[in-house]
């Protein structure tokens, strides 16, 4: 993993929005309709080839493929990869969308945040069988578009993002084995091979996991504080059993609390969890820290202790709104990083990603290329600070 030894390098959380020409055959395969695979394919390769370009035109250093390779979802495309499972309708009074302390104190909010999103009844996901990885051709498809389109770019390094465990498929449901826990230990098993798939080719993987700070909000109340802590540790437990055998250089883990465009007031601090985050054996934390909820706890990283060799990628732009970050506002975000890290240990980046799924944006395209621009203007503002002149 690259490190900002002589200036800051920019990067992201990793799902850029679809162009137009991909979303027609995406939204063909959710509707079940007939489509050219041999289009959609020669499509799936052009874009990324694209995309990949694109970031490094707009100044990132550290890029992904945008996730184009993925139908559905940044959390629910495990689907179309595990096997053992099973969709079913879910009753209204059962959305799982529908829980939460947010949602409970701000009803009128999301009411209309749905419908203005279009967010209707999901499919409860079942496990009935044994939980393996089916996905090899598909992920191999993914590296091998990603790796041709590097060839052609100036950049820095590539990574692929995908979900933690505890992220796979959330709300999942059990039929199959004897506890939870023993579901959860088999996905773990089985997304290992996802994640060494992508780091014996070469590149960096990223955990998503917004599961792991999200579920505070869902579980407390009636739980209680501890027992978040408790299945937060289990997660990190599974989280590191799931990447034993790769490198830790090679592995990102990106946490957030959702990211969607709400109040957040039940959001668990940062604080709270930093230690336990700390634990996963990665290279590098992707947390969010550009929007108003959590921007100010960047001071978390006054007391806690950086691992030797790793790196922190915060947010500092953001994902949820078309307002475009002047690079001052960057620089200075990034400054206060460096000033309790080091410089070397902190990479730019973003709070979340800019689609949450294929049909799902929350920016309009070209603003989400105006603020890598912006991004990238403010790491060299800073590098200037930080290095001197020369150096940038």
């Amino acid at each position: 993993m690259k490190r900002s030894d002589d200036r800051i390098l920019t990067t992201h959380v990793g799902s850029l929005i679809r162009p137009a020409e991909l979303l027609k055959f995406l939204d063909a395969m959710r509707k079940g309709q007939p489509y050219d695979e041999a289009a959609y394919q020669a499509t799936l390769k052009q874009t990324v080839a694209e995309v990949v370009g694109e970031q490094a035109k707009a100044g990132v250093d550290v890029v992904s493929d945008g996730e184009f390779g993925k139908h559905i979802s940044w959390s629910q495309y495990a689907l179309e990869r595990l096997s053992g499972f099973q969709r079913r309708p879910v009753p209204r009074d059962a959305n799982p969308f529908n829980r939460g302390a947010d949602r409970t104190r701000f009803p009128e909010f999301y009411a209309e945040l749905d419908a203005k999103d279009g967010i209707s009844n999901p499919m409860d996901s079942i496990c009935v069988g044994p939980v393996t990885y089916t996905g090899q051709a598909a992920l191999q498809l993914d590296i091998d578009n990603f790796k041709a389109a590097l060839k052609s770019a100036k950049v820095v390094e590539g990574f692929l993002p995908v979900a933690a465990p505890s992220s796979v498929i959330p709300d999942r449901k059990n039929e199959h084995y004897k506890s939870d826990e023993d579901l959860q230990t088999a996905i773990a098993e089985a997304m290992r091979t996802e994640y060494k798939m992508i780091t014996d080719a070469g590149l960096l993987v990223q955990l998503d996991d917004a599961r792991a700070a999200v579920t505070f909000d869902r579980m407390v109340p009636p739980a209680s504080f501890a027992d978040y802590r408790k299945w937060l540790e289990k997660q990190v437990e599974l989280i590191n059993y799931a990447l034993e055998g790769i490198p830790e250089e090679q592995v990102r883990y990106h946490v957030c609390w959702g990211s969607w465009p709400g109040p957040h007031t039940t959001d668990v601090a940062f604080e709270q969890i930093v230690d336990l985050v700390l634990k996963v054996k990665a290279g590098a934390y992707v947390i969010e820290g550009a929007n108003p909820r959590h921007e100010h706890e960047w001071k978390v990283w006054k007391q806690a202790k950086l691992p030797a060799g790793r790196v922190v990628i915060p947010g500092v732009i953001s994902h949820a709104t078309n307002v475009v970050e002047h690079p001052e506002l960057i620089a200075e975000r990034i400054g206060r990083y460096a000033a309790v890290v080091g410089r070397e240990n902190v990479i730019a980046g973003t709070d979340c990603g800019f689609a949450q799924g294929p049909f799902h944006r929350r920016v309009h395209p070209s603003i989400m290329w105006a603020k890598f621009e912006a991004l990238a203007e403010g790491a060299r503002i800073a590098s200037k600070q930080l290095w001197g002149k020369a150096a940038a």
